[in-house]
């Protein structure tokens, strides 16, 4: 499969080393990317993978799909840059955040083999998620091809309404800072205590890492799972009540619908760009 990104990020590094892993396919990949800096590591990185500073057209020869890698506010300056080339793309694929598919489209001239998906940061070590969503020109076959970029670095989740998008966004898009924001709270509270930032670094680690592995092969709901460490009268019910009485489950869950609200205001705020396109 013929593949070339526009953008060549971390997520793209992601995506490619997923292609190339277990194979010899380098010259099947294509990245555009005006920053040489950003050129000169994927080459070194994945050594046969062609690079361009800008998009030619003799690059879309037999291309299989394209892959919108870059920044959501760059995407309209994109999309006006690869419209006169569109008819040589069989299937694009965007994973960049908040920008709608009928923004997307309307950009293209009316482009219609659009596929969107929200991965995440531990795609970058072949355990992310992705939420995707296709048109309904996006047939079988074509869905197959998305299935096998993206698979190599994590789970893939089809939905049928692209605003769930919006939520996965929320949910798995940002989830990896919520685990980050625990992860540091939980050092930051073993240091207080006494222990030694590189230790209390490892020991925070390695309590999620073990209730992670914990909570994959024990198929009982988690707050069962919680109430097994809990015993009443206990360090651990003392614990709790403290983020009970915080009301911490609450404050997480709005935290989760102000990210899901802020990706519905930037694809609104993205798709008033060029509305008389």
């Amino acid at each position: 499969m013929k593949t070339l990104f526009i953008g060549g990020g971390a997520m793209a590094s992601a995506l490619i080393g997923g292609i190339l892993q277990g194979t010899n396919r380098a010259k099947n990949v294509i990245v555009v990317d005006p920053a040489e800096a950003q050129r000169a590591r994927l080459e070194d990185m994945f050594p046969g993978v062609r690079c361009s500073a800008e998009l030619q057209p003799i690059l879309l020869d037999d291309v299989d799909l394209v892959v919108l890698a870059v920044k959501p506010q760059q995407m309209h300056t994109v999309t006006r840059q690869i419209r006169p080339l569109v008819e040589k793309i069989p299937l694009m694929l965007s994973i960049a955040a908040g920008v709608r598919i009928t923004t997307m489209s309307r950009w293209l001239g009316g482009y219609a083999y659009l596929v969107r998906a929200m991965p995440n940061t531990p795609a970058l070590v072949g355990a992310g998620i992705s939420a995707v969503y296709a048109t309904p020109k996006v047939d079988g076959a074509a869905r197959e091809k998305i299935n096998r970029l993206l698979f190599p670095v994590g789970d893939i989740l089809w939905v049928s309404d692209e605003t769930r998008i919006d939520a996965m966004t929320a949910i798995s898009g940002s989830g990896p800072a919520y685990v980050f924001y625990f992860l540091e709270s939980l050092q930051e509270a073993a240091q207080m205590l006494g222990m030694q930032e590189d230790r209390a670094r490892f020991v925070a680690l390695r309590v999620v890492e073990g209730s992670l592995k914990l909570a994959q092969h024990d198929e009982r709901a988690f707050a069962q799972l919680r109430a097994d460490v809990t015993s009443k009268g206990g360090t651990t019910e003392h614990a709790l009540q403290v983020l009970d009485v915080a009301n911490v489950r609450h404050i997480i869950c709005e935290a989760i619908k102000a990210a899901r609200n802020r990706a519905i205001e930037l694809g609104s705020a993205l798709d008033a760009e060029g509305a008389d396109e």
